[in-house]
């Protein structure tokens, strides 16, 4: 063991040389022999539409990957699993399909039908082998606020018997409720299926982990205070829009008083019940290879009780209802209602898929098989464009019914073929069998499925200590969403999330860097204790990319971590120079004027002179006059070109200035712009700027901007910040030689 450590130490030890020049752009662009070769818009567009047999076969297995891998699907190794893990599953649809309906506010049974449909199309379009697709709570609840703020209660109310009594058209409502739901199903399914056809499947990248997982966490309270009214046996109004959730809260207090004590006993029994055999049905797993059918065995057991009590005539609880046997005919959606769903709908594509896409992700890692994102997003598009034909409503990925599934040895697609055969069955013939189930079982179903989404509070308390700014993100998505429709809070909690990530490039990380010793590596000089600065140059570096937001910033820390500020040195050297202008201009006009009053002075001194010496004498006094004339108009301007210029100031300025571009992978006309009056200021100033690091298209950025001419070239632009050094400790001269070395 001490000699694998001794080895790894020495390995990380070994030292190297390297003999080259220094080397600026446009020496690496001639060494490597740089390539301006490049693809025309013309040639990308024709090699696109470009079609030849093997690229449409190719594209036809994609579009329909049922054709590619069951010719080859392994029978004797996957078929039983496949056969097991199809009826755990399918056995779960019936309790859950069912529950989830009353989120969506419609009947029971077109619960089932989102568990029969969907599962089939993306049996033949899917590409997750593991996902269990079907209904789930978010969605549910999230089309139950469509279905309840586009057909409310009080629209449906009918004169009763009595003179001023009204009562409910139970079956007007339920039946527009229906189309509402499998119109917006329809219309999100548009949605996916365009997206995906667009290659627009990276969207989902814009759900971050956090974000997803507070989303879930608020829309399960939204499911929870829906599902109240079924467990009080109560009739709360319908409230929508901001703050619907806590006016629905507070009309439910108010009305606990009419709580319904049959159902409420019900509802206490039935999650009591459940919560206790999950709990042994989870013990008895490691024992047992198939789970328990703990929801399927509540609702039999709910349905003979409610059969044998008569709860429903005796206790005033409410059941199912009627269940039809058999299958619907499609029915084309309500095109009059596309207009005033098309945000719910778009929001319903949105986190169907993201869910779907981030669960199918995981067990592809776990399984070692690709999922294509793409091919997700038409695979639910028709999933749901087509279930809306058939009055489904949409459908998502579920997470306790994929791990069944997973568990129970589901290895392919062909376990969620035969979980819809299941409910097939279930819809022609066993259906009608629980039209007793009172419907505060199923609400206590949901509320025991909810409690792995209660547990992502946790979340908090991780993100906390790992990041901070997730955790922000966490909270403000679980607010907005809880205040909000999941609709709203959704696109509020994306424009949070994505402000956030403008907020940090705006506040990066400024550094000055130094070198390490005997190396050519340069880090932050306030992290290191080591890390000395290059005497008279500055390595300054920024966090993160030069662009608009931040391009003010960059030049105010630029200044504060050089200590120099060119703006006041170049405003404080004008100064200077004006008045030294002035008290030149001044110093000129009194010289001038005091040689014309000497030069007077010496005429009339020459004439007296003249009439006592000859002409010869005269003459040569007169030379030496117009000579000391000369010396007056000389001396002095000596004298004011000798006033200093510089600025009052006690930092010395660097010979250099090096900007590290490594982090800045684009540039807009802003950063550019700045990038050149940085190199113009401080070039003014007697301070050479050098760049070093920049990436291909922060160069090409900077040629079209116009950013190089005849006086800057690419003699400025250095591969890495050691060439830069070397550069400005030697010159560009005779003197930089080979290998030459800090």
């Amino acid at each position: 063991m001490q000699e694998e450590v001794k080895g790894k130490d020495l390995r990380k030890r070994v030292p190297y040389h390297i003999q080259r020049d220094v080397l600026d752009e446009l020496g690496v662009d001639q060494v490597a022999e740089k390539s301006d070769f490049q693809i025309s818009a013309k040639e990308k567009l024709r090699d696109a539409v470009r079609c030849t047999g093997p690229r449409f076969k190719s594209c036809f297995l994609s579009f329909i990957p049922l054709l590619s891998w069951l010719p080859r699907y392994p029978f004797r190794e996957n078929a039983i699993g496949d056969l097991i893990s199809g009826i755990s599953v399918g056995i779960m649809h019936l309790p859950q399909g069912m529950a989830y309906a009353l989120l969506a506010a419609v009947p029971p049974v077109f619960g089932l039908y989102s568990s029969f449909y969907p599962i089939l199309i993306y049996f033949i379009f899917g590409t997750s082998k593991h996902i269990s697709v079907g209904t789930y709570a978010v969605m549910s609840v999230m089309i139950g606020s469509v279905t309840e703020r586009l057909a409310p209660d009080s629209d449906f109310m009918i004169p009763g018997n009595d003179t001023n009594s009204t009562i409910l058209d139970i079956v007007g409502r339920d039946s527009e409720r229906v189309k509402i739901a499998a119109t917006v199903t329809f219309l999100s399914g548009i949605f996916q299926l365009l997206l995906g056809l667009v290659r627009f499947g990276f969207v989902v990248t814009y759900l971050s982990e956090p974000l997803v997982r507070a989303y879930t966490t608020a829309a399960a309270i939204h499911v929870i205070v829906s599902q109240l009214k079924y467990s009080f046996g109560i009739s709360p109004q319908r409230y929508s829009g901001p703050l619907s959730l806590i006016y629905t809260v507070i009309e439910v207090c108010a009305l606990l008083g009419q709580t319904n004590i049959g159902t409420l006993v019900v509802s206490i029994v039935t999650i009591i019940g459940l919560v206790i055999a999950k709990e042994l049905s989870a013990l008895a797993a490691r024992k047992i290879p198939v789970p328990i059918p703990v929801e399927l065995i509540t609702i039999i057991i709910a349905t003979v009780v409610s059969w044998q009590m008569d709860l429903k005539t005796e206790y005033g609880v409410e059941v199912v209802g009627e269940i039809p046997s058999g299958l619907q005919a499609p029915v084309a959606p309500a095109v009059s209602l596309l207009g005033s769903m098309v945000g719910d709908a778009f929001a319903l594509a949105v986190v169907g898929y993201g869910i779907a896409i981030s669960l199918g992700r995981i067990f592809a890692l776990k399984y070692a098989y690709k999922v294509d994102s793409n091919q997700e997003l038409i695979a639910l598009g028709l999933s749901n464009s087509v279930g809306g034909l058939f009055n489904c409503f949409a459908i998502s990925c579920s997470m306790s019914r994929t791990m069944v599934q997973v568990s129970t040895g589901g290895k392919s697609q062909v376990a969620g073929a035969i979980s819809a055969l299941v409910i097939l069955v279930i819809l022609l013939k066993i259906g009608e069998l629980f039209e007793e189930l009172p419907k505060a079982v199923l609400a206590a179903i949901i509320y025991v499925n909810l409690h792995g989404m209660m547990k992502q509070f946790g979340d908090i308390c991780s993100l906390w200590r790992t990041n901070k700014v997730d955790m922000v993100v966490w909270v403000m998505t679980m607010i907005l969403t809880v205040l909000f429709n999941p609709d709203m809070g959704l696109a509020a909690s994306i424009a949070f999330s994505i402000l956030t990530v403008v907020f940090r490039t705006q506040l990066p990380k400024y550094s000055i860097l130094g070198q390490v010793p005997g190396t050519d590596i340069y880090k932050p000089v306030e992290d290191y204790n080591q890390v000395k600065e290059i005497p008279g140059i500055m390595i300054f570096r920024s966090s993160a990319t030069l662009y608009f937001a931040n391009a003010e910033m960059y030049i105010e820390a630029l200044y504060e971590k050089t200590g120099v500020d060119v703006a006041k040195l170049l405003s404080h050297k004008k100064k200077l120079e004006a008045k030294r202008l002035r008290k030149e201009k001044k110093a000129a006009k009194k010289a001038k004027k005091e040689a014309k009053k000497r030069a007077k002075e010496a005429v009339k001194a020459a004439k007296v002179e003249e009439a006592q010496f000859s002409d010869t004498d005269e003459s040569g006094e007169e030379a030496e006059a117009n000579g000391d004339v000369h010396k007056l108009s000389v001396k002095n301007p000596k004298d004011v070109a000798a006033v200093e210029v510089g600025p009052d100031t006690d930092t010395p300025l660097p010979r250099a200035i090096i900007l590290d571009l490594s982090p800045v992978n684009f540039l807009d006309t802003v950063g550019v712009k700045t990038l050149r009056n940085i190199y113009k200021d401080y070039g003014e100033a007697g301070v050479q700027v050098y760049l070093c690091g920049c990436q291909r298209g922060v160069v090409e950025s900077m040629e079209k901007g116009d950013f190089f001419n005849e006086k800057v070239t690419k003699s400025i632009l250095f591969s890495s910040v050691h060439d830069a050094v070397l550069y400005c400790i030697q010159g560009n001269s005779e003197e930089v030689i080979q290998g030459t070395h800090l």
